[in-house]
């Protein structure tokens, strides 16, 4: 979401006497701003329904079913954000990391007829409807544009050993080189964090910072990254596609606004601009995600659909030579709904489309600029318009198939393709 909104939240945080907390270095340990609240008992709200004649119950669908339903209440929460996944690799059991305004839920998705919710770990100081993780090895990593949050770090082999479920967790670690950040990254093939979005006026100018997490409980700011100023989300990655010039580096491919800023950040001591990207009808420049070659980027504007009236826009930039990328063709989407957060599995890009729910559409020919819908499941059926509603994220990734969704408005939903 936009960070003109996160302001005017922020702001009323700190009218309230939150205190924000932006020292330098780490304060590890199990610092949470709420404990002994409601976590609420993860109750299921709907379980597993067929997509049939293009519903399941009262959700619109085509192509997936849904497994089951944990509603806001499930989790003590009056609003959802961002999710992860977790799959671990003792057991292979798969595990939802859901984003809530007052903390991160944590529910075993292994069994869909009988999902467990193991717990909440609450917010590190206040609550806030932005959100955001990523997982790191066995550790979840939690961003939140609260005052002085920070970055919560949480041990997720801890799950395994739940007796008496759900229960209130702590943290297991805690840096506090940042204050609020709206999203963190993470490349784990070299064991760093990026949180981004942070505060304006910080050593970065709200751009990206560089966090080494190859010790997990005991992350070390080492620099970051602000020549384009504010970045509202990002991807980074160990580079393998078309331009060998960059083979083997590290890639940071930034959404900063009005523009895309690409970067190497393989020297953390000398991060160097490698391009800028802009095109037509700026409205906010969101998130985007390269396609498993790194040939393609697939960006979402957040504020388009509701600036120029597009229906749901999604510009696809072809990476071929990083120094020149070029606008390769543009997606339109059936709806007037606003695209949030996507990804990339295969041949699949998985689109977390606010109002018009998850939508997955066919990229398997992108090279001949033909993307084509061939599936959603939209969990908020009272309309496709231009708001915030719905859904926040998706992930995708799971070896099961199993898609788990974070809506804004009704919580958890986990899907699967229909059989």
């Amino acid at each position: 979401m936009p960070r003109v909104v996160l302001q005017i939240v922020l702001v009323v945080f700190i009218a309230f006497g939150c205190s924000s907390d932006n020292g330098d270095g780490n304060n590890p340990g199990n610092s949470n701003g709420n404990q002994g609240q409601d976590i609420g008992t993860g109750e299921v709200a709907r379980g597993a329904t067929p997509c049939e004649s293009g519903m399941a119950a009262i959700y619109p669908c085509d192509g997936y079913d849904l497994l089951f339903q944990m509603d806001l209440t499930s989790f003590a929460a009056d609003g959802g954000n961002d999710i992860w996944g977790w799959t671990d690799s003792s057991t292979n059991n798969e595990y939802a990391v859901v984003g809530l305004d007052n903390g991160t839920a944590f529910v075993d998705i292994t069994d869909e007829e009988n999902p467990v919710y193991l717990g909440k770990l609450p917010t590190a100081t206040v609550p806030s409807g932005w959100r955001d993780v990523k997982v790191y090895g066995d550790f979840a990593l939690i961003v939140s544009e609260a005052a002085g949050h920070g970055m919560q770090i949480f041990d997720l082999k801890r799950l395994r050993n739940v007796t008496n479920p759900p229960q209130e967790f702590t943290a297991d670690a805690r840096y506090t080189g940042i204050g609020n950040a709206h999203n963190v990254v993470v490349n784990e093939s070299v064991g760093f964090a990026y949180p981004v979005g942070t505060a304006r006026n910080d050593a970065f100018n709200g751009g990206v910072h560089f966090v080494d997490i190859q010790n997990p409980t005991s992350p070390n700011g080492v620099g970051g990254y602000g020549t384009n100023g504010y970045t509202h989300d990002a991807q980074v990655v160990t580079y393998n596609g078309p331009d060998t010039d960059y083979t083997g580096s590290e890639i940071f491919i930034g959404a900063n606004e009005n523009l895309i800023a690409v970067v190497d950040i393989t020297d953390k001591s000398n991060p160097s601009q490698i391009s800028t990207i802009n095109y037509s009808n700026i409205g906010y420049t969101h998130q985007g995600w390269f396609t498993d070659d790194h040939r393609y980027f697939i960006l979402g504007d957040e504020l388009d659909e509701t600036d120029f009236g597009f229906n749901s826009r999604t510009l696809i930039f072809d990476m071929t030579d990083l120094d020149a990328p070029q606008l390769h063709t543009t997606y339109t989407g059936p709806t007037a709904a606003i695209d949030h957060n996507g990804y990339v599995v295969g041949d699949e890009f998985f689109l977390a489309n606010y109002t018009a729910g998850m939508r997955v559409l066919d990229i398997s020919d992108i090279e001949n600029q033909n993307i084509t819908e061939k599936a959603f499941f939209d969990t908020y059926p009272s309309n496709n318009t231009a708001s915030f509603n719905g859904v926040w994220s998706v992930y995708p990734f799971f070896s099961s198939g199993k898609i788990i969704i974070n809506d804004i408005n009704s919580g958890l939903f986990v899907v699967q393709k229909s059989n």
